[in-house]
């Protein structure tokens, strides 16, 4: 499903160098290291949105995926790929649930009624999204990568608005989706109790990924 194959990244700094990491289907991948260790990077990295500096970067069935078309990788994000951001970025002056017709829409996927009830958020979907509390912003910003049913789940922080049930909570819906649909899921978070509940755990220290 993923391989990284000795990435390397900077900008002012070394983040990291020479990483490689394998995922396979069902897997759930937790990346843990302080801010500013390079977290963030990874995953844009790993999810088309940052070609590295150096090493390769094969998703599904494309090896080196940074040699595709920019057409082609547009496809990817939108059909086969789910990126959770600390951010929600859901669209402003928009309601939830038109919110989520976009993501349907895009993906050719329908809205999954059960799914907006695990999560909580069934009955604030008609508000205006800048009236949602951040926790309901984030939970509905879910909801939104989940409608898109993607192969492959990045999720950077994904609970850091959330008290920590709601969080357990929102963790064990991504959980059962990754195990129902074969899909993998790239974690990158401070919480280690979260990180414990992956397949497997690493972390980014000394510009190297360790795994536990």
């Amino acid at each position: 499903m993923l391989k990284a194959n000795k990435i390397s990244h900077h900008f002012e700094t070394l983040l990291y160098q020479n990483l490689n990491l394998e995922v396979l289907p069902t897997e759930s991948i937790a990346i843990l290291g302080v801010s500013g260790s390079g977290k963030s990077t990874i995953l844009n990295n790993l999810s088309t949105m940052l070609k590295p500096i150096k090493g390769t970067v094969n998703l599904f069935e494309y090896e080196n995926i940074y040699s595709l078309s920019p057409k082609k990788l547009l496809e990817i994000r939108r059909y086969d790929v789910g990126i959770i951001f600390q951010s929600h970025y859901l669209f402003r002056g928009f309601s939830g649930i038109e919110n989520l017709k976009i993501s349907s829409i895009l993906s050719g996927q329908k809205i999954d009624g059960d799914l907006l009830e695990f999560l909580g958020i069934q009955k604030i979907l008609h508000q205006n999204v800048a009236e949602l509390s951040g926790g309901q912003q984030q939970r509905l910003s879910i909801a939104r990568v989940l409608t898109k049913k993607p192969r492959i789940i990045f999720a950077d922080e994904p609970t850091g608005n959330l008290d920590s049930t709601t969080a357990q909570n929102v963790m064990q819906v991504i959980f059962e989706y990754i195990k129902n649909t074969k899909s993998i899921l790239i974690l990158a978070t401070h919480d280690e109790g979260i990180a414990k509940k992956c397949t497997r755990v690493f972390r980014l220290q000394n510009k190297s990924l360790l795994e536990y």
